[in-house]
């Protein structure tokens, strides 16, 4: 009988052995694939662009040296745009995406600076994969095709935050977008946590449009008439003019739409015309740029390449600083 028992405790002691091994063996391995699965998204996100870490990293302080340095003859712009950026992107919960319409004048910077807040956001600037610029003319041509774009809209946007919430929409020839597309960005833009369960409060929306480009040339030009310095113009004084003129004119993508109409555009921020002296200093960057002398003499013949308005008293350039990079290869060519 004793016998048989100290078998039985053999053999169990070599069974709980076994199990113990066992047990050991798989909680060693589950730790190893659980830090594994942890460690994963962070050894990708060190050679794939992500939407955290090293990839998103707003740079502030950078935005604002950058506008200040780099834009020209847009105290308004420089001033909204850093404001209404760097507010959104402190606030952890904002209560809406950031919706912002660019207008004005042909060569004003309206691209430029878009291009600006985009490099101070993301670490691939334009490049990056949660940046969209959307070109009316290129991506949504046809008004007869307007509801395919839609549905074609809707899948990028959702497609784009689900993965990042922190966006980037760049809607480039506002002027020229079919009408009633816009509109589709309704709920995107409004004040809901949540839209299909993809909270879109993080990102930001940027309108581009030469709508109201004639309103604003006027409003600086009677201005200038009446001799008053150019930083004394306020973003009250033209946000009214852009609004109603964007809602009335037909030939704007915001005709008649919910957003404007809903109020849900953040900002209208004017890009004035450029006069002589900013002419100059875009040359000046763009001589710089190039590694070229810099004489008043040069900035003059650059500055005499371009076309002015009115006819009658030259005060702004046709194209402000559109052309400049091809007049300064001319000029030092």
């Amino acid at each position: 009988m004793a016998r048989v028992i100290k078998l039985v405790l053999l053999l169990t002691s070599l069974y709980a052995s076994q199990i113990s091994a066992f047990v050991i063996e798989s909680f060693i391995g589950g730790a190893i694939i659980s830090s594994s699965l942890y460690a994963a998204p962070k050894i990708y996100c060190q050679f794939t662009e992500c939407c955290r870490g090293k990839w998103i990293a707003p740079k502030i302080t950078g935005l604002q040296s950058s506008l200040q340095r780099r834009v020209f003859g847009q105290h308004l712009v420089t001033e909204t745009v850093l404001k209404a950026v760097t507010g959104h992107l402190k606030n952890k919960s904002p209560n809406k995406a950031l919706a912002l319409s660019f207008n004005g004048w042909t060569g004003s910077g309206k691209n430029f600076v878009s291009k600006i807040i985009a490099e101070h956001i993301f670490r691939k600037g334009m490049d990056s994969n949660f940046v969209h610029q959307i070109i009316a003319t290129h991506d949504y041509p046809h008004q007869s095709d307007v509801e395919y774009y839609k549905r074609q809209l809707r899948k990028l946007v959702a497609g784009s935050v689900s993965k990042c919430s922190r966006s980037l929409f760049i809607f480039d020839e506002m002027d020229k977008m079919p009408i009633g597309l816009i509109d589709i960005l309704k709920p995107y833009l409004d004040h809901y946590p949540d839209v299909g369960k993809i909270d879109y409060r993080q990102s930001i929306f940027i309108f581009l449009s030469n709508t109201g480009g004639h309103l604003i040339n006027n409003a600086v030009l009677t201005h200038w008439k009446e001799g008053k310095k150019r930083e004394d113009l306020k973003i009250k004084h033209m946000d009214k003019v852009i609004n109603l003129g964007e809602f009335n004119n037909k030939g704007s993508g915001f005709w008649h739409s919910s957003l404007i109409e809903k109020n849900l555009m953040d900002y209208f921020i004017p890009f004035m015309p450029l006069e002589r002296a900013h002419i100059k200093m875009c040359a000046k960057a763009d001589l710089e740029q190039k590694g070229h002398p810099i004489t008043e003499l040069v900035l003059n013949n650059v500055a005499d390449e371009l076309l002015y308005f009115p006819d009658d008293l030259k005060v702004f350039s046709q194209s402000g600083c559109k052309k400049i990079s091809s007049k300064v290869d001319y000029v030092m060519g």
